[in-house]
């Protein structure tokens, strides 16, 4: 009985998430696609080996269960090894190279994540959950990024921003909650072409942040719009609390045209750090396809409850901004939706 009340449980909660339900409850199984597909790869192995004789019930739990893996194998497959992709190697007339990390504000190790920005040696350090006591002691890095916007916060939603060179155009912003910010800015890659970077880090929907997504749905949404004006390369990166494969994410992509440069080179799961089977790709970075990304790398574990991600993202040679993609009148009903319920 407990084994068919198992395999009902993770025949129905992968299509939670279609429902497009914003609490979290709806949400969580979105998270866990992984973990879930190795649980119910291990329910379908009982029921053939503790099944001596199968009833219609069992046969019908079988394919159900089957059923609800295809489902799931397909949402991130092309987010796997596997997946068949085109490499990179385009001819380049600039490049600008970032390591994002959330460095959890309680991490007492920042030693290991300053020697890590000494090994990546970046262009851009994007630091989260950042307060004045790491404010403190990033400034051991100000002699090598003199170039710097901070916004220290004691809520877990701090950001740090330190640059080589001069950043252009600043801009920060709380575009749905009072207390979360973002920042915008460009960067020079050339004397005549700049890239337009969105660091984001939103909350979650969780028993113990937001009870619904609607805030983290918006602010990407929003984002979404706002560079969709654009004529320019465009980067959006940072903690987004949020898988890859999601309807939302995955709409924000569709809206924007934009790259994810995972597909085809691995999940790169990012959260939790300290447990292995339970970890899952929050951490991400989108770019037009006037760009491409030639290194993409996961960090050491620093002490923080994330892994950092190392990218160096190059402009094509003589490529010039895509047009944006057309939406057809449901999506844009849906983004508008998304946005007025924040």
């Amino acid at each position: 009985m407990v084994l068919y009340i198992l395999c009902v449980l993770f025949i129905a909660s992968p299509f939670l998430p279609a429902t497009e339900h914003p609490h979290w409850f709806f949400r969580t199984p979105d998270f866990v696609r992984l973990q879930s597909l190795f649980i119910q790869g291990v329910l379908l192995g009982c029921l053939f080996y503790f099944q001596e004789k199968f009833s219609v019930l069992d046969w019908v739990l079988t394919a159900a269960l089957m059923g609800s893996m295809i489902y799931q194998f397909v949402k991130v497959y092309p987010y796997s090894s596997w997946y068949p992709r085109k490499k990179p190697h385009f001819p380049n007339d600039g490049c600008v190279s970032i390591l994002a990390a959330n460095v959890l504000q309680d991490n007492k190790h920042c030693e290991k994540f300053i020697s890590l920005v000494d090994k990546y040696d970046p262009d851009l350090v994007l630091a989260m959950e950042t307060n004045d006591v790491w404010e403190k002691r990033l400034d051991e890095i100000e002699d090598a990024y003199p170039y710097s916007v901070k916004l220290p916060k004691e809520n877990y939603y701090g950001m740090h921003l330190y640059s080589k060179k001069e950043l252009h155009k600043i801009k920060v912003n709380y575009l749905v909650e009072d207390d979360v910010p973002s920042i915008f800015f460009e960067y020079s890659i050339g004397e005549n072409r700049s890239v337009f970077f969105a660091c984001l880090h939103p909350a979650p929907p969780s028993p113990t942040e937001n009870e619904t997504s609607k805030e983290r749905d918006a602010e990407l949404m929003l984002v979404g719009e706002y560079i969709r004006s654009f004529e320019k390369p465009v980067v959006v990166c940072g903690d987004m609390n949020d898988v890859v494969w999601s309807r939302t994410t995955r709409l924000f992509k569709k809206m924007t045209g934009m790259i994810d440069p995972r597909v085809g080179r691995g999940f790169f799961p990012t959260y939790h750090a300290h447990y292995f089977f339970m970890r899952f790709p929050l951490d991400h970075l989108f770019h037009t396809k006037d760009l491409f990304v030639g290194k993409m790398e996961r960090t050491t574990n620093f002490g923080s409850d994330h892994f950092g991600m190392y990218y160096e993202i190059y402009h094509k040679n003589g490529a010039k901004p895509p047009k944006n993609p057309k939406l057809n009148g449901d999506e844009k009903k849906e983004i508008k939706e998304i946005i007025d319920e924040k």
